[in-house]
């Protein structure tokens, strides 16, 4: 039987994949020290900066053990989607290749990791007016009365994306709107794309209750290290609109600091969505052929 974890013979690449806390960063690294790898992150929170406490960034002994690309290089209110990061993760791949290395995609943003192995199916294009009508519906009724209208016309779009993620939820209704499609059907359409890369997926298995465990001790950890203090600072510094900020965790934080969520209640509710967000991770990986390592 053929070792998953040993080095492809031809271009195929390595692709750890795996819910959040999983243990993936440590697979990819111990991989790239194996393979005289390099790390390509595919994580859509860890490319911002200043968004460090909370999104699993690289140590720096995680740094020393291999180089990463893709973290840290864009300011939180860039625009950035799976289309630019497949051009920037294919420039990575490309110059590690150059150098006779290996490139070990990792990370928890599976649409990305689907957009650069099978593409981007052709979707339609964005309408400001439209943004600017759920803007003000915003601002009147709120983004969970947004992602209700949603929920009526997507629902599988619904489940997928939090009630306060506006951008995403705007865009999905924008979609529809736009095409008489929904978004969840335009997403169908990648799976019968071509293959961009051949690829090799990678994950840790972990026990349920194992993974509950290592979940709450990394939010423990980084709400110890001040966590809280960070959103505020970034709050502070004008942003509020970043996507980043809605993101599982920040989130909880941000309804916090605004007063809608006690301290006391904090730890246990970014857990849960840190739940919830690894099930929807879960049901991603089922579809996929993922070879499972034991740590």
């Amino acid at each position: 039987m053929t070792d998953p974890l040993a080095r492809p013979d031809d271009d195929t690449l390595l692709v750890v994949v795996g819910p959040t806390a999983s243990g993936k960063t440590e697979l990819a690294l111990q991989l790239c020290e194996r393979h005289d790898g390099e790390l390509v992150s595919a994580d859509s929170v860890q490319v911002y900066r200043h968004f460090n406490l909370g999104t699993g960034k690289p140590t720096a002994d995680e740094k020393a053990r291999a180089t990463h690309h893709l973290v840290d290089v864009v300011d939180p209110l860039e625009d950035m989607d799976a289309a630019t990061f497949v051009e920037m993760a294919d420039e990575s791949i490309a110059a590690i290749r150059a150098r006779s290395r290996l490139p070990v995609v990792c990370g928890g943003t599976f649409l990305w990791v689907k957009a650069l192995l099978r593409g981007l199916a052709p979707m339609p294009p964005k309408d400001e007016a439209l943004r600017d009508e759920h803007a003000a519906f915003v601002a009147a009724r709120g983004r969970p009365a947004l992602h209700a209208r949603l929920a009526e016309v997507d629902p599988e779009a619904a489940k997928r994306l939090a009630p306060n993620d506006f951008v995403r939820v705007s865009r999905a209704l924008e979609v529809f709107t736009t095409t008489g499609r929904t978004q969840t059907l335009w997403h169908a359409e990648h799976q019968f794309l071509p293959r961009r890369h051949r690829a090799r997926l990678l994950g840790v298995e972990r026990h349920r209750d194992e993974l509950d465990q290592r979940i709450r001790a990394r939010v423990v950890g980084w709400l110890k290290a001040g966590w809280v203090d960070e959103v505020r600072g970034l709050l502070d510094r004008g942003y509020a609109d970043a996507r980043a900020m809605d993101a599982v965790g920040f989130r909880q934080i941000r309804a916090h600091l605004g007063g809608e969520l006690p301290g006391d209640d904090l730890e246990d509710a970014i857990v849960r969505a840190t739940r919830t967000f690894t099930r929807r991770q879960r049901t991603w990986l089922r579809d996929e052929e993922v070879s499972y390592v034991t740590p």
